[in-house]
């Protein structure tokens, strides 16, 4: 879950365009701080944490609802998309047709929590319903824990890479070069989801993929971040980046942090 953090605060400055498409920037730029994206991983974490990892449909999706209407409105204000915002605020809050990349991009713990991936992705799939239950949301999400699930359990990126393109059919042909010309700003899962996993699958370590992330541009802590959860679960990260992580965070999360990674199974 570091990963995907890292990789928001890492995207953050470049979302919207803003970068140059290249590799070359400052890992650790002064700008960088965490965003929804972080704020929206910590909450489904939390939420499979307080109620169980054996708890059924109805009680996680309760508790996904809470804890992201808890930490979303003491949290990253002002990042939230338009309707998001409203869901965050409403006293009966429904799920509202969304395709967005916010239900992969909160997801990544899920792929660490679970010792099946019929119940990884069971899990990904109710965490993408209360909001984004069209089913390119929920494809979004499960195939993002899908990867995880298979690379911390010692699938190499061949396998990862089969196993998306037959289970979710995203096309994942084309390389970072050929996608980085004309990509831009869209917040699609199905224009987000695959940039991200090819850029993973590029990726030489964990540095590397965040680089090769970001140089694509578009939604780029979104898309960072989605990457930088498959990276953690293959390269691990180096305790220096946690360090770094942990500066710019709220004592809550880093909390969150810490009892997620003392109770998530079959930790490679």
């Amino acid at each position: 879950m570091y990963g995907a953090i890292l990789g928001d605060m890492i995207g953050s400055p470049y979302e919207f365009d803003m970068g140059d498409k290249t590799k070359d920037f400052e890992l650790f730029d002064p700008r960088i701080r965490y965003t929804d994206d972080s704020a929206m991983t910590i909450a489904i974490a939390r939420a499979v944490m307080d109620t169980g990892l054996d708890a059924k449909e109805e009680d996680l999706k309760a508790a996904f609802v809470s804890c992201m209407q808890d930490i979303g409105n003491r949290y990253a204000i002002g990042h939230y998309g338009g309707r998001f915002s409203k869901w965050l605020k409403s006293d009966d809050p429904k799920p509202y047709g969304s395709w967005g990349n916010g239900s992969a991009m909160r997801v990544s713990s899920i792929g660490w929590f679970f010792d099946s991936m019929e119940r990884t992705r069971e899990v990904a799939r109710w965490s993408a319903e209360v909001t984004h239950d069209h089913p390119e949301g929920i494809k979004g999400a499960e195939s993002v824990v899908a990867a995880i699930y298979m690379l911390r359990t010692g699938s190499d990126k061949a396998q990862v890479k089969e196993y998306i393109t037959k289970e979710f059919g995203y096309d994942l042909s084309r390389t970072c070069d050929e996608i980085r010309p004309t990509y831009h700003h869209v917040e699609s899962c199905q224009e987000t989801v695959p940039e991200a996993i090819t850029a993973f699958m590029e990726g030489e370590d964990f540095e590397d993929a965040i680089r090769t992330a970001v140089s694509l541009g578009g939604d780029c802590d979104t898309l960072t971040c989605i990457t930088g959860g498959m990276a953690e679960a293959y390269y691990g990260i180096p305790d220096e980046y946690i360090v770094e992580c942990e500066r710019r965070l709220p004592g809550e999360f880093i909390e969150i942090l810490r009892r997620f990674n003392e109770i998530r199974s079959n930790d490679r």
